[in-house]
């Protein structure tokens, strides 16, 4: 397929975060839904095949999730290795999947596991970037306490991202929550300074400092929206852009 010139391209590298629970399908008991899975690869191909540089981070919700376990009577550095473990899960998911179509891709890990997949090691993720190859974060930060956004945040920042794209089932960032108030309403455009002051929940705080201190651009939109994520690294008007 003819790739779309870099030059049309807003953001030729991109980190994309994906939610866990957006893997998931709960009406059929399934923690990861294959057909979803291939949803989202297809969108990851669409946007690869343009020419765009991607990086993309699971969460681990839809098998586990630390603090919940911690609520429950796990232990909370017990219960986030575990969190940290089910984001590898769902990287070599969607590594099989981006795979199946057609698409050259490499999971990298935070924790080494070397019979499953590279160590992080930033030249190499580079290096794989710049050879065309999708690149899956697995394994968080490698650390407790630290949520999938800030993973992120600090991939975003290691591999010199030009934008973070957040993936959600909201189509940007609203004024409140708009299941629960009609007349919410959505921003297009938000600095980080509103972001604060507004307390409106983009991402958890330590992945919102790293991304304001190191200006690296945060787009929140609706990834199960049609060509939302084309629109997006092409500089549509799609979704919030925090910057």
């Amino acid at each position: 397929m003819k790739k779309t010139s870099a030059r049309k391209l807003k953001y030729r590298r991109v980190l994309l975060k994906l939610s866990g629970e957006a893997l998931g399908n709960r009406d059929a008991g399934e923690c990861i839904d294959p057909r979803t899975v291939a949803f989202m690869a297809a969108k990851v191909k669409k946007i690869h095949d343009m020419g765009c540089e991607v990086g993309v981070v699971l969460g681990g919700g839809n098998i586990f999730r630390g603090l919940a376990g911690a609520g429950k009577g796990v232990d909370r550095v017990t219960g986030d290795s575990m969190g940290m473990l089910a984001t590898v899960i769902n990287a070599l998911a969607m590594k099989n999947a981006i795979e199946a179509a057609g698409v050259p891709v490499r999971v990298m890990t935070a924790i080494d596991m070397p019979k499953i997949a590279e160590p992080f090691v930033q030249r190499r993720a580079l290096r794989h970037l710049e050879k065309g190859r999708v690149v899956i974060f697995g394994g968080g930060t490698g650390n407790p306490y630290f949520s999938t956004d800030s993973a992120a945040a600090l991939k975003a920042c290691e591999i010199g991202a030009d934008a973070l794209l957040k993936a959600t089932k909201v189509d940007g960032v609203y004024t409140a929550d708009p299941k629960k108030d009609p007349s919410a309403t959505k921003y297009s455009r938000l600095t980080y300074e509103t972001a604060l002051e507004k307390r409106l929940k983009v991402m958890d705080a330590a992945a919102f400092a790293l991304c304001m201190d190191n200006a690296i651009p945060i787009v929140v939109f609706d990834f199960f929206d049609g060509r939302a994520l084309e629109g997006v690294v092409t500089g549509a008007a799609v979704g919030t852009l925090v910057s």
